[in-house]
């Protein structure tokens, strides 16, 4: 509150009271009830609040000619009062269209995958240089960020393609180490199976038994069958070499037997 007949003014906390005497600055009044002389001491309040100013989306063409939306927010505050009022006449739109225009040279001077992967890089420099600039209007800026960016849509599209192309590449590798992997540690299975036989038995056993949970189908199993018949092959064969090497046994000769009385000479 200000009452400039009565000479009494009430500076808030985060306010500061320059006071201009017949049009010439007198100092600088600090929070609580000031006063000043009547008719004679103006007071003009600066706040000293740090200030969120939008920049609006503007249309910028990159470095690699590129046309994208790009928006932005600024926080900066007075810490001049002075400055802020005798050095510019209004102090928010000012640090508004520079803001504007620096954010429009940086950008275009940077190139698309820059602006998108890299906008810490960006926003440093933007606040750099509206902290130099503004610097002389008593102002320091906190932070500028880049908040939207906004692309065209053949370039969403090629970009979404891109990065398909790319994930469908990763994939591939993986993929292809899978598979050089499996071939190694089928090798080395290959390996044992050869020494122990009978490991692949046994695997065939816990792959009839995997299959069997389902009790839905009925299961062909060929290995075992062409091994039942390779056995069954040998054991003939075996058994003709056995057949072959015995020899024949003798017929028996038939002997003649008479019932008959023995002959009784006759006399003479």
């Amino acid at each position: 509150m200000t009452v400039p007949n009565l000479g009494i003014a009430i500076v808030r906390q985060y306010e500061r009271g320059v006071v201009f005497r017949l049009g010439e600055v007198r100092g600088v009044r600090e929070p609580g009830l000031r006063l000043m002389i009547p008719l004679v001491d103006r007071m003009r309040k600066v706040s000293l609040r740090t200030v969120t100013m939008p920049v609006p989306s503007q249309q910028v063409i990159t470095r690699d000619n590129v046309s994208i939306g790009v928006a932005a927010v600024a926080y900066f505050r007075r810490v001049d009062p002075v400055k802020s009022i005798v050095e510019i006449e209004d102090v928010d739109s000012a640090v508004n269209q520079i803001a504007q225009t620096t954010v429009r040279n940086v950008v275009g001077r940077s190139l698309l995958d820059q602006v998108l992967t890299d906008t810490q890089t960006l926003n440093e420099s933007i606040k750099e240089i509206l902290d130099r600039i503004t610097q002389q209007w008593g102002v320091f800026v906190h932070l500028v960020e880049l908040k939207d960016i906004e692309l065209p849509q053949t370039m969403q599209r090629a970009m979404a393609r891109q990065a398909e192309a790319e994930r469908e590449k990763r994939a591939k590798i993986i993929a292809a180490e899978g598979e050089a992997l499996s071939a190694g540690r089928l090798a080395e299975a290959a390996d044992v199976i050869a020494e122990h036989p009978i490991a692949l038995q046994l695997r065939n056993l816990q792959v009839l038994g995997e299959i069997a949970v389902e009790r839905n189908s009925t299961i062909v199993f060929p290995a075992q069958f062409l091994t039942g018949v390779e056995d069954l092959v040998h054991f003939v064969e075996r058994q003709r070499e056995g057949t072959a090497g015995l020899q024949p046994l003798a017929r028996p000769t038939a002997v003649r037997t008479s019932t008959s009385e023995p002959a009784v000479p006759r006399p003479r």
